[in-house]
């Protein structure tokens, strides 16, 4: 089964050999299509609620069509086919050629828009894909791989460019398929990003997500709380780039709490606190019946109480980090917890210790006025990605109003094991050929390059 699978993708890639530009554009807006059309975008969500359990229809349309629309707008601005950059002053010239056929590991969490985000950055790299996708969201990743498979055949192109792993997904044919092919692009849990990089064939991780946001003395706390809120409870928290901690500073501690609450938020108390550490935990594991829920089910099973109605999220204090405080984690659901920082490098101090714990070279972000407390976090924190005064949902796998690339793979660095240290994007999907001619010579003379050093140390 999994020769053949990958047969079928060599052979599907022999008509885009010789593709020019266009055409392989033509297939990455087709695949796009598939799944941005109004009325697929909704068929879509709403599949992938029913078939998993997790999110929301709304988000989910606007997961499909925002993600898809904005990776497609990169993916149309760069050249993948034949010459893609040339530096006459270093006589490089650069080729574009694909990887291969590629393996996509994608999640329940997002199983329609990762496919589709994976396959197009592939294509335009004109390789096959093979979706692997998480058992619990299968039926929905396979109605999707069909109206890609559709739409690839609507323009002329073979449908086995795209192809899915058949059920029963197990461990065993994901790793057998991680072996054969000749790129893994794993999003989703740490067990499937390790088993990728052990499969002996080249891989791409991603890193765990436990976002978190300073909310500084100098924000304007009604936006902040807007932005996090917004972002909290977009498709009920299921996204990795969801803020799963804010850290206040004491000056503005007591404002922003109020903000928080206007802006939706909910502020437990210690018993409600335990309550909901007792039913979002099971033997020490998220209990998948609570996690990305609508608010409305958290609340009735961690008995919020009738004064929760109306809010859209849960906050919970909290002080320590690390595995005997659950709340320092991630918890892919509508519970923000806060701790209260005593002035600027305390924030920091916190900020790591959260990301040491969990979301190591992920994210975090500031709500701040001033520029110079950002910078401090991009310096001193071990992050691949630090927002300012955005939504950490809505931006950090791209946005409109921001530079990164638009992307549901998050590379987050060595510091969270992974090979990339930015957004998963088209680059990633394809080999260059440099070609090298002769250029004047250029070779400085000994005394150029060690003068400095020996005048001050020596030469012994």
């Amino acid at each position: 089964m999994i020769g053949d699978l990958i047969a079928r993708g060599r052979t599907a890639m022999a008509a885009l050999k010789y593709a020019d530009q266009s055409r392989v554009d033509e297939a990455v807006t087709a695949v796009a299509w598939a799944i941005y059309a109004p009325e697929r975008a909704r068929e879509l969500a709403e599949f992938a609620v029913r078939d998993t359990g997790l999110g929301n229809v709304a988000d989910k349309i606007i997961k499909n069509q925002r993600k898809t629309f904005g990776a497609l707008r990169d993916l149309m601005r760069v050249k993948t086919v034949g010459v893609i950059a040339e530096d006459p002053e270093r006589g490089i010239v650069k080729y574009a050629k694909p990887v291969g056929v590629v393996v996509a590991v994608t999640p329940s969490t997002n199983p329609t828009a990762t496919p589709v985000n994976k396959t197009m950055m592939a294509l335009k790299g004109r390789n096959a894909v093979v979706i692997a996708p998480s058992p619990a969201g299968y039926e929905t990743t396979q109605r999707t791989v069909e109206y890609m498979r559709s739409a690839l055949q609507r323009i002329g192109l073979g449908a086995n460019l795209v192809q899915i792993l058949p059920a029963p997904v197990t461990k065993a044919s994901t790793q057998a398929l991680m072996a054969a092919c000749d790129l893994v692009v794993v999003t989703g849990s740490q067990n499937n990003v390790r088993s990728a990089y052990q499969s002996g064939t080249p891989a791409i991780g991603v890193g765990a997500g436990n976002v978190p946001v300073i909310i500084d003395n100098s924000a304007d706390l009604d936006d902040a709380a807007k932005k996090i809120a917004a972002s909290k409870t977009f498709d009920n928290a299921t996204s990795c780039s969801s803020e799963n901690s804010v850290v206040i500073l004491d000056s503005i501690y007591d404002a922003a709490i109020v903000a928080l609450k206007k802006a939706g938020g909910f502020l437990a108390d210690s018993e409600r606190k335990q309550n909901i550490a007792r039913c979002l935990w099971v033997d020490g594991h998220l209990n998948r019946e609570l996690i990305a829920t609508d608010f409305d089910v958290l609340a009735e099973a961690t008995q919020l109480g009738a004064s929760a109605h109306g809010s859209k999220f849960v906050m919970v204090k909290e002080q320590g980090c690390g595995a005997d405080f659950p709340f320092s984690g991630e918890k892919l659901s509508l519970v923000l917890s806060v701790y209260r920082a005593r002035n600027f490098d305390d924030a920091l101090a916190i900020t790591q210790r959260l990301l040491d714990f969990q979301g190591s070279g992920h994210s975090c972000g500031i709500h701040t006025a001033d520029m110079n407390h950002a910078r401090r976090i991009a310096e001193e924190i071990d992050v691949v990605r630090v927002l300012v005064n955005q939504a950490h949902t809505f931006g950090n796998g791209g946005g409109f109003n921001n530079g990164l690339n638009f992307t549901l793979s998050m590379g987050c660095g060595t510091w969270a094991g992974n090979s990339i240290s930015e957004n998963l994007n088209y680059r990633h999907f394809i080999n260059i050929t440099h070609l090298s001619t002769v250029i004047a010579e250029d070779q400085p003379t000994e005394q150029q390059l060690f003068g400095d050093f020996h005048a001050k140390y020596g030469r012994d």
